[in-house]
């Protein structure tokens, strides 16, 4: 009766997420974290696709940035948001065909890396790592972090609710970079619809009108 199958990570640390993951049915798999459906999308075949990394190669096909030779560089390198999103902008073909760099939090030289991207998308999962003398100008910035820095009331509810910063400093950055995405607002609600419609085509499959 299930479509679709999301974890929510992280899990406690009772949990191995590897046994957790492997127990999913590759077909309902709608968040693209089994091994199957990552090695289909490393060799470039079709499978579900992980949703926040498609969340932000999608944000960039729709607002017409031009992927095809350009230098872009991932800062991350997660299972989830970095490995994958290199994968889908290094494959052939539409939305894609890019030259791609893989950096991390341990890499050497990590601001000159980010200095000569055109497109720079960063999901290290620490607030303001990226410091906008990092950003060439007129790059386009993809801020995938989503980190609660504090706590504020709201206006609207009276209600304490999390203050959520991004892996870059939004504020200073916009003034530099063509293109860039809020925290929160962002690759947030995308990566919800990336979710959905991956849940969409789990359950056409399931009643074989795929």
């Amino acid at each position: 009766k299930v479509a679709g199958i999301i974890v929510q990570q992280p899990l406690p640390e009772c949990i191995p997420l590897r046994a957790v993951i492997d127990a999913i049915d590759p077909r309902k798999d709608i968040d693209g974290i089994h091994p199957l459906n990552a090695g289909l999308l490393a060799l470039g075949y079709e499978g579900y696709l992980p949703a926040t990394a498609h969340a932000s190669v999608e944000l960039l096909k729709r607002s017409g940035i031009e992927l095809a030779g350009k230098d872009a560089v991932v800062v991350g390198r997660s299972n989830i948001v970095g490995k994958p999103i290199a994968n889908m902008m290094v494959q052939k073909g539409p939305g894609a065909n890019s030259t791609v760099t893989v950096v991390h939090t341990r890499t050497k030289d990590l601001a000159a890396h980010c200095k000569r991207a055109d497109i720079l998308i960063v999901a290290a999962g620490v607030p303001g790592l990226v410091k906008p003398e990092w950003i060439k100008e007129g790059a386009c910035v993809i801020d995938v972090g989503v980190n609660r820095v504090g706590t504020k009331i709201s206006e609207k509810t009276g209600k304490k609710i999390a203050i959520l910063s991004g892996d870059v400093d939004f504020d200073a950055a916009k003034e530099i970079a063509g293109y860039i995405t809020p925290v929160p607002g962002g690759v947030g609600p995308m990566t919800i619809t990336m979710l959905m419609r991956n849940t969409l085509n789990s359950l056409k499959f399931k009643l074989g009108i795929a």
